[in-house]
């Protein structure tokens, strides 16, 4: 989860991830992914504008709308992690009317893809 490029492995939208300079990840990087949402293909450059043992937040430098994606670890006393992914933005490109749709699949999505990367930390 740490790793964005890693993203298409665990979520379904994701299809591809390049980054633009050298890894390891840090302040200022920027990755150009390939995402398909309610039928569309979306081509956006984020930035990683926060990184820190605790937490990962990318913001679209370039891309069909603003949106802001966060990744917040909590260590629990049991040594596992909580995570608490949230996305923020304002959907373009899709009628008023069709705005909280595109919420709910938002949603339904990240819970999607949350399930399928616990399952595969857990195996691992």
């Amino acid at each position: 989860m740490t790793d964005p490029a890693r993203a298409p492995e665990w979520s379904a939208n994701i299809a591809a991830v390049a980054w633009k300079a050298p890894l390891p990840l840090q302040v200022g990087t920027e990755g150009a992914f390939v995402a398909r949402f309610l039928g569309r293909e979306l081509r956006y450059t984020y930035e990683v504008i926060e990184d820190t043992p605790v937490s990962l937040v990318m913001r679209t430098a370039q891309g069909p709308f603003p949106m802001e994606t966060s990744y917040r670890y909590e260590p629990l006393p049991d040594g596992s992690t909580a995570v608490t992914l949230r996305n923020r933005g304002t959907p373009q490109g899709f009628s008023w009317f069709v705005a909280p749709f595109v919420q709910i699949a938002m949603r339904r999505a990240a819970t999607r893809n949350l399930t399928t990367l616990k399952k595969i930390l857990e195996d691992a």
